[in-house]
């Protein structure tokens, strides 16, 4: 039997993931129609970082699916620590369906990965944040009709989880992705040249500018994040302080206004407004944060069934 994971965002093929986002749109239509974890079966969703829409979504999302959601909080399991990783994952996938986790390291996913036995699902790391990425494709989706062909700008910290996650998920949905930083913090040199690789495999592209009114112009979506990413706190009054060069890449109302007309503005939360987005932004009527942050619940159940039924 082979066991599939969704450690990063290409871990799904185009067509998976287009699959995927296909169930999550029929089980947002239909919460109950998919009771893939009847018994109920335990899904295992460990955190070792700080949740709320994470923690939310896959507990609702794994009830829905007819299973058990077993919250850990990592930092008293001591994964890794206390514990060794492949240990902990012998003992989970023998008591488990599923596991989810958030944590630090990619590395740490991919040796859960290796030792478990059931799909291990993550839940963020430092390098990426794929079930997000889903949840915004299918707020797109739901905005636009359709993915492909679609420009998607992200401006901000470039080198974060969500820049690494929107360049191969959007890659992999046939989107023009442009990603506006400031020098010095551009994408992963490997999660580049990958995003381009999908890119030009599904008719897409990819680009990286340090100019935030470049990035913006004309896109059909317009996306942020923090600029201060979890365990990352030292770096705040770098980033987030006066003179940070994070400022021009703020996505306030006059920025936006250099995408398309009806540019949806995105937010995967928790928002700090008045540094990397405005108020008048967030609560604005182009934003779709709060589709977005449903959407988590849809796309990861949709995710989960996927993941069961590929590894039966």
């Amino acid at each position: 039997m082979t066991v599939r994971h969704f450690l990063r965002d290409d871990d799904l093929s185009a067509e998976e993931q287009a699959e995927v986002l296909r169930r999550a749109g029929a089980l947002k239509a239909a919460p109950y129609s998919d009771r893939c974890l009847e018994g109920p079966r335990a899904v295992a969703i460990l955190f070792d970082k700080p949740t709320l829409r994470t923690q939310l979504s896959f507990s609702a999302g794994v009830a829905a699916l007819g299973g058990h959601p077993v919250v850990v909080d990592g930092r008293l399991a001591g994964v890794g620590t206390r514990e060794s990783v492949p240990d902990t994952a012998r003992v989970l996938g023998r008591q488990a369906a599923a596991i989810v986790w958030r944590t630090f390291e990619q590395a740490r996913i991919e040796e859960m990965a290796r030792y478990a036995g059931v799909p291990v699902v993550n839940a963020l790391t430092d390098e990426f944040h794929p079930c997000q990425v889903l949840a915004d494709l299918l707020t797109v989706t739901e905005r636009k009709g359709s993915l492909p062909g679609l420009t998607l700008a992200y401006v901000g910290d470039g080198a974060n989880n969500m820049a690494h996650s929107y360049l191969l998920g959007g890659a992999l949905a046939a989107l023009h992705v442009r990603v506006g930083t400031p020098a010095g913090h551009e994408p992963g040199t490997a999660v580049l040249q990958r995003a381009r690789e999908l890119a030009d495999a599904q008719g897409g592209s990819v680009a990286v500018t340090d100019d935030p009114v470049a990035a913006v112009r004309g896109a059909d979506v317009v996306a942020t994040d923090t600029w201060v990413s979890m365990g990352q706190e030292g770096e705040k009054d770098t980033k987030a302080g006066a003179g940070s060069p994070f400022r021009p890449f703020a996505l306030t109302r006059s920025l936006l206004a250099g995408a398309a007309p009806d540019a949806v503005a995105l937010h995967c939360l928790p928002a700090y407004r008045g540094l990397e987005i405005d108020d008048e932004v967030i609560e604005g009527p182009q934003a779709a944060v709060w589709d977005e942050a449903e959407n988590r619940l849809h796309a990861q159940k949709a995710l989960l069934s996927f993941l069961l039924e590929a590894s039966a």
